[in-house]
């Protein structure tokens, strides 16, 4: 009996320390989940495929993963589907069944993941249809939550609302919408004035994955605000504006209205006039034409004089200026703004006889504007009392 006592004695003494390493070891929390991304993974579908390995961790232990996956439907083709797979998480492997978005075919995933240092390594297979894609894909970097997150804001431009024209264009005009409202809102601009931009109409991985696209235009800056008003009432418009395009502030003035206007219309000839006689005398030319682009609103303008090349061949240089005209702010009727363009010189035989047949090497834009342009933006400028734009202050002066 007396032994007895003496080892219950025991235990209790010792029952305190039993206690306390318990609930040390309990207090030890589980690691916390955490969110990583694979923003590629290379060699995948010939490096053609836009890729987002997402996967959440406990730890250094997959828990679940989903993989995102762009790429053309066809080799070199800008037309992309897209598949999101569910992953299953066995261990270092991953699996999981789909099928994509546009053509609606089957697509399994089978990966297997070998962290590798700091990177990691997968390898497996990819099937789309009846199309297999091998991986065996090293030295893959994955980044956190809020680093993808940052890399994948993007801003399209579009001001709903802009002050003035000074950040965006008087003629670019750009729509935002849903992807299945995109082809009935282009079918709606056939035989209309207006000018779509071919590399708009491609629908990116990011249009893909944010279900929306933004459609890029070009209209004469007169009507711009009316094609803005009514792509807003369009079925799918989630924004519509203007955004960046053909104007440059340093190749800008601002003038009056007044004294180009009939009314509230621009008098294209009067001005046409003025803006031809400033670069005749500033370039040493003629003018020889003037044409306005009725879907664009630009000004083609063309001026011709004798080469100094080699004067003995009585040789030709054609100048060609573009401008555009528009009010300096949507809505705005008190001033105008006026852009003009580098001018582009080329030079051609147009003596009598047979003719020399000339090839021209192509300058850059810088070699140009040097050569031709004659401080062309200050003669204007001060022909037309017209203020230009410090870019420094953000003002007219």
């Amino acid at each position: 009996m007396r032994s007895i006592l003496v080892a219950l004695a025991v235990i209790a003494a010792a029952s305190p320390e039993l206690g306390w390493a318990q609930a040390k070891s309990g207090s030890k929390a589980a690691p916390a989940n955490e969110t990583r991304y694979f923003t590629a993974i290379d060699g995948l579908m010939d490096g053609n495929a836009d890729v987002i390995l997402k996967e959440t961790r406990q730890g250094k232990t997959v828990t679940a993963a989903t993989l995102d996956v762009c790429y053309p439907v066809t080799k070199n083709s800008d037309r992309k589907d897209r598949f999101v797979v569910p992953l299953a998480v066995n261990g270092q492997t991953l699996t999981g069944t789909s099928q994509s978005n546009g053509a609606k075919e089957p697509v399994s995933v089978k990966l297997n993941r070998k962290p590798t240092g700091d990177t990691f390594e997968f390898r497996g297979q990819i099937t789309i249809g009846k199309s297999v894609t091998e991986v065996a894909s090293t030295d893959n970097s994955d980044v956190s939550e809020k680093e993808f997150l940052e890399s994948q804001s993007t801003d399209d431009g579009i001001s709903a609302q802009p002050k003035d024209f000074t950040d965006v264009s008087p003629e670019a005009v750009s729509v935002r919408l849903k992807l299945d409202a995109v082809l009935d809102f282009l079918k709606s601009l056939k035989g209309q004035d207006v000018e779509v931009s071919l590399a708009s109409l491609i629908v990116t991985c990011d249009a893909l994955r944010a279900g929306e696209q933004t459609i890029s235009m070009t209209v004469d800056p007169e009507r711009a605000g009316a094609l803005i008003a009514k792509a807003r009432t369009m079925n799918g418009v989630v924004t519509a504006g203007w955004t960046a395009g053909t104007v440059e502030m340093d190749r800008t003035i601002r003038l009056s209205a007044a004294d180009w206007r009939d009314g509230d219309k621009l008098n294209r000839d009067k001005l046409t006039g003025a803006i031809s006689d400033v670069l005749a005398r500033t370039y040493g030319a003629k003018a020889t034409g003037a044409v306005w682009n009725p879907v664009t609103g630009k000004l083609k303008l063309t001026l011709k004089r004798p080469s100094q090349l080699m004067p003995g061949l009585d040789l030709t240089d054609v100048i060609e200026v573009s401008g555009l005209v528009s009010a300096d702010k949507p809505g705005g009727a008190d001033a105008l703004m006026l852009w003009i363009s580098s001018p582009t010189t080329t030079t051609i035989d147009e003596s009598s006889g047979a003719k020399l047949m000339l090839s021209e090497e192509s300058a850059s834009d810088e070699e140009s504007d040097t050569r031709d342009d004659g401080g062309a933006i200050d003669e204007l400028a001060k022909a037309l009392k017209a203020k230009r734009w410090d870019a420094d202050n953000s003002v007219w002066k």
